[in-house]
């Protein structure tokens, strides 16, 4: 409570982008300079002028919001980062796969990889909000190959699982409960707290593991 929502943001974001560096293989320097864009990629949103565009009440489309990486680049550079890629990946980080991003509209291996990270683990907690986790990972995965490479997204839906935490979910048996935690080697069989039995009733909130109980399955989110 009282967080500033770009500073959390950004801390979320660091978080998800290093261990999605870890997955794909990098390390040492590299990991610590993806962590830094990741802290830094949205700072052009930071000043009181930009309120209504980090509200998010301004599109993907206005001229202005579109803006932005520049403009954090600008500030970054200020700063006197570590690395040029820092502010590569700060000023690509809304480039995609097929070339519909921008600022430059760039394609393929000509984004820099932090970017591709950023920009996926940006576009999955904006999608997300504060209930729709689930919704968030199907609309990625079906745009896979378009917006971001596929081995980043399956290395983005490993960590996550396809119910994420805070997903509300439903049980074959008809009882609805919360994803609590998951696990990457079992996706489809998360720890959930049940709260309401089949018939809707509130219950007394019990976890329940689903690797452990193979005659229950999710059924679809709530």
């Amino acid at each position: 409570p009282g967080a500033d929502p770009l500073a959390f943001h950004h801390a979320r974001a660091a978080v998800l982008a290093v261990r999605l560096g870890q997955i794909t293989g990098q390390a040492g320097g590299d990991l610590l300079q993806l962590g830094l864009a990741a802290c830094l990629f949205d700072t052009g949103l930071a000043a009181p002028t930009e309120r209504v565009l980090r509200d998010g009440e301004a599109s993907e489309d206005d001229t202005a919001y579109r803006q932005h990486p520049q403009r954090s680049v600008d500030t970054v550079r200020g700063w006197r980062p570590p690395a040029a890629g820092i502010l590569t990946a700060i000023l690509q980080h809304h480039e995609r796969e097929q070339g519909q991003g921008y600022p430059r509209g760039l394609r393929g291996d000509t984004v820099h990889p932090h970017a591709k990270i950023i920009g996926l683990v940006d576009t999955y907690l904006r999608l997300m909000g504060p209930r729709e986790p689930h919704r968030a990972i199907c609309q990625i995965v079906r745009r896979r190959h378009e917006t971001f490479p596929a081995p980043l997204v399956k290395a983005l839906v490993d960590e996550v699982s396809v119910f994420p935490p805070g997903t509300v979910i439903r049980l074959n048996t008809g009882e609805v409960g919360t994803v609590v935690a998951v696990s990457r080697n079992h996706p489809l069989r998360p720890k959930v707290e049940l709260t309401t039995d089949a018939r809707g009733r509130p219950v007394p909130p019990r976890v329940v593991d689903l690797r452990e109980a193979p005659f229950l399955c999710i059924t679809g989110p709530v």
